[in-house]
């Protein structure tokens, strides 16, 4: 089968298009996942994006993490499906679907020369069955949640997948490594598990790290990115409307958040192929192939240099 390697901000995955074999409706994507994703024995990625058809005829994503299970929502992956999606002409409808839920994409102007964007409106919720601290049907912006930490206060969020996003002077790596292992054994707090991410602010917007539900730190996430742009809006931190730099580790991606008529945060940044190839998955056994190197995971790399000078 065809595969490429792509990235978004940084995030990295293997992308399989399932719509044109239909063999590739019988593979064990878990199994894939677990194989293919793995960096030292496998090709290496921050999880799998599966290009699928719906009965419906609309065209979707299903993500899949480097443990096999499968994750409802990943902005930096479903702006690489999009870019997938525009090239083979799969969306005049301009909507995906991941997780259930369905959102609206579109071209966005290069990030840098050579450097491909996209955007994608996510709809986003104040409360959640995700979320067993507070009340349903109330919000939670800005609030401690007891049993987690003393002082830090969290805004939770569901974009399709469950986050909680704290402001902070200065992100500590250590402190984030233990609110994520907290919340793993916290089920009464957070049934399904969560993201977790810290924000520091910086000149024209915001910097963040995550805990990944199933990966812990990464260097990028794009859902984290966008529920803290979106904390940041309802705090006032940053205005809502305006379209704001969130960086990571990965690299870079903007964000604007309105309130209006539903609480929606439109994400663009990069969808970068970094190869293609084929790869053969049979028996247990698993082999790929580098087929063209795109030259633009270089490109890439500079972009990223000249903004951390």
């Amino acid at each position: 089968m065809e595969i490429i390697k792509c990235h978004g901000s940084g995030n990295d995955f293997i992308m399989v298009d399932t719509t044109r074999d239909a063999r590739l409706q019988h593979v064990d994507w878990s199994a894939f996942a677990r194989i293919a994703s793995d960096r030292e024995h496998g090709i290496g990625s921050d999880g799998i994006l599966l290009v699928v058809r719906h009965d419906d005829g609309i065209y979707g994503m299903d993500m899949l993490n480097p443990d096999g299970t499968h994750a409802e929502m990943c902005g930096n992956g479903i702006r690489c499906v999009a870019r997938l999606a525009y090239e083979r002409g799969y969306v005049a409808t301009g909507i995906l679907r991941s997780g259930g839920r369905d959102y609206r994409i579109a071209r966005a102007e290069d990030i840098a020369e050579g450097i491909p964007a996209f955007k994608v409106d996510i709809p986003i919720r104040t409360h959640s069955d995700d979320f067993a601290f507070y009340r349903a049907g109330e919000s939670f912006v800005g609030r401690i949640i007891e049993g987690l930490h003393p002082s830090l206060r969290f805004t939770a969020l569901n974009l399709g997948n469950p986050h909680i996003v704290a402001e902070v002077e200065t992100i500590d790596l250590a402190l984030l490594s233990a609110l994520g292992e907290r919340v793993k054994g916290a089920r009464e707090l957070f049934p399904h598990g969560v993201n977790v991410s810290l924000y520091e602010r910086r000149e024209g917007g915001i910097f963040v790290a995550t805990y990944e539900r199933g990966a812990g730190i990464t260097l990028s996430c794009g859902t984290a990115m966008t529920a803290s742009a979106t904390a940041a809006a309802l705090l006032g931190i940053v205005n809502a409307g305006e379209r704001i730099e969130v960086s990571n580790r990965g690299g870079r991606v903007y964000c604007t958040t309105r309130t209006e008529p539903v609480l929606t945060t439109t994400l663009e940044g990069n969808a970068t192929y970094e190869w293609t190839g084929r790869a053969e998955f049979a028996g247990g056994e698993f082999m790929f192939e580098i087929l063209t190197n795109t030259g633009e995971a270089e490109l890439w790399l500079d972009f990223v240099r000249s903004i951390n000078r």
